[in-house]
């Protein structure tokens, strides 16, 4: 919260231009057109150019109005399915949930891991969301803002997933969070289960022994070829290597997608850098 807090002081130091509400409130009307429009599909794109927070939302019991269990969607093979757990659309105390959370049904630790790792996960960005849109309300009402300019704005949380690839003991799936508002700030997380070994799989399983080698030329042509200039040099914090920690995702193919958040090795326009890399 130390960066509310911040904001905060700025905002109680600084008189709040009269076009403001017009454009708070125009950035919200196409974040929420943009996710609703599409479904799935276009939630998933969101991005740096929808202003969006994208973080992994899961779990269980949420609010007792939430609906629960909206469906589930079978896995090849016999070993696990990929549920919907939950899947609501709410608005409560002026934010808007759009949510499609998945969890892992299996009889494997490696899958018990992972929904207790969402769940522990969804506790604390909704928290969260929750903490920055009532830091943003006192923050503008304090610096003089009136209910009329207030008017009928709305934190978006929307929440979905996608599954890359399957067979029938393994998948790799994405789960993402867009918090929609006046800041644009984003995460995803990447999960790689191998089910019948009980285990998460590694760029070192996907890719051999030289995984590392092969990761870092390709993040480094891909850099070589960008005309963006968004990305940082190693001297100012940029990319220098993958390691154990690289988010990674699986494609149909048997292809991995390296996944870099927001800031990591590029400037926040950038958003979430998603890297193709060649077995």
């Amino acid at each position: 919260m130390n960066e509310f807090k911040s904001a905060r002081d700025q905002y109680e130091s600084t008189p709040i231009p009269e076009e403001l509400n017009d454009h708070v409130l125009a950035g919200i009307r196409r974040g929420k057109t943009r996710s609703r429009a599409g479904g799935h599909a276009l939630r998933r794109t969101l991005g740096a150019a929808a202003a969006c927070f994208v973080v992994v939302l899961g779990g269980l019991n949420l609010s007792p109005t939430f609906a629960a269990a909206a469906g589930d969607v079978p896995v090849l093979g016999g070993l696990f399915q990929i549920l919907t757990v939950r899947s609501y659309d709410e608005v409560k105390d002026g934010i808007d949930y759009d949510v499609s959370v998945p969890e892992v049904e299996a009889d494997s630790a490696v899958s018990e891991a992972v929904n207790a790792q969402i769940q522990e996960r969804v506790d604390a960005h909704l928290a969260q969301a929750k903490a920055d849109w009532d830091a943003y309300k006192e923050a503008f009402f304090a610096t003089g803002g009136t209910e009329e300019q207030w008017g009928d704005r709305e934190m978006d949380v929307i929440v979905d997933y996608e599954i890359k690839s399957q067979t029938d003991t393994a998948v790799s799936f994405v789960v993402d969070f867009a918090e929609c508002w006046v800041s644009a700030q984003q995460q995803r997380y990447c999960y790689n289960l191998d089910i019948a070994n009980d285990k998460d799989i590694t760029l070192a399983d996907v890719l051999g022994e030289d995984w590392v080698n092969i990761c870092n030329t390709a993040v480094q042509a891909y850099i070589d070829q960008d005309t963006s200039g968004l990305f940082f040099t190693p001297e100012q914090g940029g990319f220098t290597t993958v390691d154990d920690t690289t988010a990674f995702y699986m494609n149909q193919d048997g292809s991995v997608t390296l996944v870099f958040p927001e800031y990591a090795i590029a400037a926040g326009a950038a958003g979430i850098v998603e890297i193709p890399v060649e077995g």
